[in-house]
């Protein structure tokens, strides 16, 4: 079992210097008693509002790459305050991150409010993927509906590994754009294809593409 420790002061006065040193020998200690091997401490002296935080982004690389699996803190406004934290929160049950902290001596548990809040995020995060998937469904529909055939697309697959512009079939763009195919719907249809492209980058190419 590996962790991170995090610890964290809201601003850069020297005294703070010392509730961090306290802050990481509480953690450590709390981290051998559950033996746990310490792979990192991350020390850091800004806003727990400022989701822009070197070390909150360090943290998450450790656990995303499996590196670590729990988190040790030493209470919950040390990882973020107010939205923050609740988007962290969410982020590392996505991980599948258990957390532990100083003040409650070992496994966090979460009030009922900020429970109910990550229900209704991870809710809607479903509902908006649900979108996404059937936008993307519709547009291929369209497009093959309108005379588009998938499987061409399979013979020029080789040639997209390794290019620096994202390929993609511009010639197929022409045509559902002369079939009144929005670029939301060509871009749809690309994405659902397999090319990782956005809508603002197909309408960059099909303007580049008539101005050749």
């Amino acid at each position: 079992m590996k962790a991170i420790l995090y610890c964290r002061v809201s601003t850069n006065k020297k005294e703070q210097e010392t509730s961090l040193a306290r802050q990481k020998e509480e953690l450590t200690k709390l981290a051998e008693r559950y033996g746990y091997s310490v792979v990192a401490c991350i020390e850091e002296q800004v806003s727990g509002y400022e989701v822009d935080r070197d070390g909150i982004f360090q943290m998450l690389d450790y656990f995303s790459s499996g590196a670590a699996d729990t988190l040790f803190i030493q209470d919950e406004t040390r990882l973020g305050r107010g939205n923050t934290k609740i988007a962290l929160f969410y982020q590392l049950e996505k991980l599948d991150i258990s957390i532990y902290t100083a003040i409650h001596d070992g496994e966090l548990e979460l009030s009922e409010s900020d429970s109910m809040v990550l229900q209704i995020v991870g809710v809607v995060e479903e509902y908006q993927r649900k979108i996404h998937n059937a936008k993307i469904k519709r547009g291929m529909n369209k497009a093959i509906n309108e005379g588009y055939n998938p499987s061409l697309n399979l013979s020029n697959q080789h040639k997209a590994p390794g290019r620096e512009r994202i390929a993609f079939p511009i010639e197929e763009v022409v045509r559902l754009k002369q079939n009144n195919l929005t670029f939301e719907e060509i871009t749809a249809t690309l994405n659902g294809m397999g090319y990782s492209v956005s809508k603002a980058t197909v309408n960059r190419r099909y303007q580049e593409f008539h101005n050749t």
